[in-house]
């Protein structure tokens, strides 16, 4: 393919660039820069690659589409069966992720807060790297994902495959999505879901419904569908609307972002703990990524939240993963809970 011939040689030449596919769809796309000058953006007029941080008050760097080499090209599967090699996490890490979640009940039970999203960094030594490798994988094993590598020389080569929208919209008409809850698929046809699941989902779309009742119209909510995401399953709910006139797309960015799925509510005070509690910084781990494209007055955007991803740096693969915790949270499990979501990304390390 073109465009890993054109990942490999920007990685290598340590130039910016995207590739990625969007969930359901064949092709592959990708944006190549020239120079690695750093562009933000904090107003979503222009087109191009957005990738935004967790923290909404950190800048979001921008791939502006007039500055890069764009290609698009059909995914032809291809298992690459060499292997990467992991190390494990000890102890220490379930010990100080299970504190933390205690914490985090805690805080619930004493506070107006009903959510809490808590998580960790687990980092592996890889024994190989190769990203066209690892990038193939993710394509080959994520078909109904955001499957994205994204590379920036002054910030870092990020990997995902994430199963939630944060936002599409054309023109004024919008779609969003309410995901929460996990459980591990086990391939039966009866499944059931606890109360602190189905309240945890329920949660976050009550969160979107108000926070966009003001800037939106004719809003329509779907109820509640098991969804599978790889080796898990998930609860998610489709919203759609229409943007009111005197709103803006970036007012809805800010509406939603962060959701309680990655941050608790209420938000504020769910954020103020997570940044003070969670002893590392997330980074874009929980942000947003996608297209926005903007011609004229005419808007066409689809932005992904960054869930089930990987950081590389110097051959250590940095896997992010966390879960919702509501005073009904039992510890261990939601420890259990991020190990199944490492799964995503060790897959294709192994």
């Amino acid at each position: 393919m073109k465009i890993f011939d054109k990942i490999n040689k920007n990685y290598h030449l340590k130039l910016p660039f995207v590739a990625y596919r969007k969930p359901n769809k064949n092709k592959v796309l990708g944006k190549f820069l020239k120079t690695d000058d750093i562009i933000f953006t904090s107003s979503f007029t222009e087109s191009g690659f957005v990738f935004a941080p967790f923290d909404d008050q950190k800048n979001t760097i921008l791939f502006l589409d007039k500055e890069a080499e764009s290609f698009e090209e059909d995914f032809i599967e291809k298992v690459n069966t060499s292997e990467n090699f992991y190390f494990t996490e000890n102890n220490t890490s379930k010990e100080k992720h299970i504190a933390l979640v205690k914490r985090a009940i805690k805080q619930i039970e004493n506070s107006d807060l009903k959510k809490i999203v808590v998580s960790r960094k687990e980092q592996l030594q890889l024994n190989e790297f190769d990203i066209i490798t690892i990038y193939q994988k993710l394509l080959d094993k994520y078909k109904t994902a955001f499957v994205y590598v994204w590379y920036h020389p002054k910030i870092g080569l990020w990997f995902g495959a994430t199963p939630e929208t944060l936002l599409e919209i054309k023109d004024n008409t919008f779609k969003t999505m309410s995901l929460a809850g996990t459980q591990p698929y086990a391939n039966k046809e009866n499944i059931v879901w606890g109360n602190k699941e189905i309240e945890e989902q329920q949660l976050v779309t009550d969160f979107i419904e108000n926070q966009i009742k003001d800037i939106a119209k004719n809003i329509s909510i779907e109820k509640a569908k098991t969804v599978k995401a790889g080796t898990l399953l998930h609860l998610k709910s489709k919203v759609n609307g229409e943007l009111c006139k005197s709103s803006s797309f970036i007012s809805l960015i800010k509406a939603l972002h962060p959701t309680p799925a990655v941050c608790g509510l209420p938000r504020e005070k769910a954020k103020a703990f997570i940044l003070q509690n969670e002893n590392y910084t997330r980074s874009f781990y929980t942000g947003f990524l996608g297209e926005i494209n903007k011609v004229d007055d005419q808007n066409s955007s689809h932005l992904f939240v960054n869930l089930r991803c990987m950081e590389v740096t110097n051959n250590i693969a940095s896997i992010y993963v966390g879960g919702g915790i509501t005073k009904d949270s039992n510890p261990l499990k939601e420890w259990q809970e991020t190990i199944s979501k490492t799964a995503t990304m060790k897959n294709v390390l192994q």
